[in-house]
């Protein structure tokens, strides 16, 4: 057993759990995993000759955040998560949670040879295929390749393909496993590999905060005209609260002037520390003292209301960058010239 403050394996890891959890625990877990796994983890709780308590309580804890931060990603995606975890976790430890979930969630990830592909290789592949498989392969692939891809669709297959991506729920194993299969076929000659709940809303969004500002707008535009509900939801959550951070502080001044005081103290409430030392470093001396106080004023409140203000404040920046009076941070081509 290593010593302790060295870095354990992951199998060490999971011996201590197990060991922790107790055998009644453990056996329904266990029973769940491949046999080439149930083996390594065997042969480490046998070689372990004691765990400290602070060990134990260590991989407890990192245990339970992992399966926290598996449980926020379903319930609203990554960036839920994060706002979520860097809540009552600290940013720092919020990302370093993700990233662990990340590499474990990457190792099963189908598609495998489609996210290693070049996106040109890629759009020439499946280009001619029904948009519901386009789509579904969109979904597995990073942001920023998928946004590339579906820039360089047709127009009218774009918002096709988009309302299929941010409109799909669940999907056939075998559907993935039949499709992979054949996507696998037509990239081997191309690519070099070694040969190994999806969709909705959150996905959508990851990629349009991708593409350049025109595709962004015919798909949003589209939607629109497709399902009004769907595009108001992929709008608002395409820039949330805690982004503000990310703005120049000309365009949280700009802001500012058009949100209500009393509304900027409620939505503050369950905002992180940075995000409100960015609003008040934007404000004058006296301002930030009044909203200071109007914070303490309001004392306990009920976060539908909080997230309601914050969400009425998302309105205005995403009316003001569509007026073009303030630039949020765009991929693609959406460049800024002085």
């Amino acid at each position: 057993m290593p010593r302790e403050g060295t870095k354990l394996t992951g199998m060490q890891k999971a011996a201590i759990l197990f060991i922790t959890l107790g055998p009644e625990a453990s056996a329904g877990i266990i029973k769940k995993l491949p046999e080439s796994e149930i083996q390594k983890i065997t042969y480490e709780i046998a070689n372990i000759t004691s765990v400290s308590a602070e060990q134990r309580e260590e991989i407890l804890n990192e245990f339970l955040e992992m399966n926290k931060a598996r449980d926020y990603i379903v319930e609203g995606g990554m960036d839920y998560a994060r706002v979520l975890l860097s809540k009552a976790l600290g940013q720092q430890r919020a990302a370093e949670i993700l990233e662990k979930v990340s590499e474990v969630t990457q190792q099963y990830r189908p598609f495998s040879i489609a996210r290693k592909a070049d996106a040109h290789q890629l759009l020439n592949v499946i280009s001619n295929e029904h948009p519901q498989t386009i789509a579904l392969i969109l979904c597995y692939l990073q942001a920023e390749k998928a946004a590339q891809v579906i820039a360089e669709l047709p127009e009218e297959l774009q918002s096709d393909v988009a309302f299929r991506i941010a409109s799909m729920n669940n999907t056939s194993p075998m559907v993935i496993k039949e499709i992979e299969k054949v996507l696998e076929s037509k990239l081997s000659s191309i690519v070099r590999t070694e040969v190994t709940s999806l969709g909705g809303v959150d996905t959508l969004v990851d990629i349009l905060n991708q593409v350049d500002r025109t595709t962004e707008k015919n798909i949003t535009e589209s939607l629109e005209r497709e399902d009004a509900d769907l595009a108001e939801k992929i709008k608002s959550s395409m820039f949330v609260f805690e982004d503000i951070i990310t703005l120049d502080d000309v365009s949280i001044q700009r802001i500012l002037r058009e949100t209500d005081a009393k509304e900027l103290a409620l939505a503050l409430k369950g905002c992180s520390e940075e995000v409100a030392n960015a609003i008040f470093k934007n404000q004058s001396k006296r301002a930030a003292a009044s909203l200071k106080e109007d914070m303490e004023f309001l004392g306990p409140v009920r976060l539908m209301d909080v997230e309601k203000a914050q969400q009425k404040i998302v309105s205005i920046i995403r009316r003001l960058d569509e007026a073009g009076e303030i630039i949020l941070a765009r991929g693609g081509e959406d460049a800024i010239i002085l």
